[in-house]
């Protein structure tokens, strides 16, 4: 029963994706300096947590949405996976699951993945997504969710391509 009830809730899956002309090894510690996000981000304009992150660490996100409105969304570091070479593309993972108090009444949960991938002479892809599942999902925002890692997305390409 518990698995029909989990598989009727209704699912969003906000991201953005970019092409950076800069080594996956700069955006990478781009994203990995938290505690710089104030200086480039301004979708998540400060970021509380360990320098660098590893997985267990709880991290306090500080939200601006495009309405300029803002928001602070506890969250836990689940997989932090340097540049690692995948049979001729280098990748790398950073992701955190939200632990806000409509999470911990099942309401809405949210995991945000980060991934960047390159191949030898090419861009850094990077490939942001949240997987939305609960039946409160509509209130998390999808839309303007989506829109916030649009923004993300586009910062993090401007700050690494300055710094390469």
């Amino acid at each position: 029963m518990r698995l029909h009830y989990l598989a009727s809730m209704p699912l969003a899956r906000p991201g953005a994706q970019i092409e950076i002309d800069a080594p996956l090894a700069t955006v990478w510690a781009v994203m990995m300096d938290t505690g710089a996000y104030g200086e480039w981000n301004p979708f998540l304009f400060r970021a509380d947590c360990a320098n660098p992150p590893k997985p267990g660490d709880p991290i306090m996100l500080h939200v601006r949405w495009p309405n300029g409105k803002t928001q602070s969304s506890p969250e836990r570091i689940s997989q932090v996976e340097p540049p690692y070479d995948d049979n001729g593309t280098t990748r790398a993972l950073l992701a955190y699951v939200y632990e806000g108090l409509p999470s911990k009444l099942g309401l809405v949960k949210g995991t945000r993945f980060q991934r960047l991938s390159q191949t030898p002479g090419g861009p850094t892809l990077y490939d942001t997504v949240e997987v939305f599942s609960g039946p409160l999902v509509a209130l998390a925002g999808p839309t303007r969710v989506a829109a916030g890692f649009t923004q993300h997305a586009e910062a993090l390409k401007l700050r690494a391509e300055l710094l390469s």
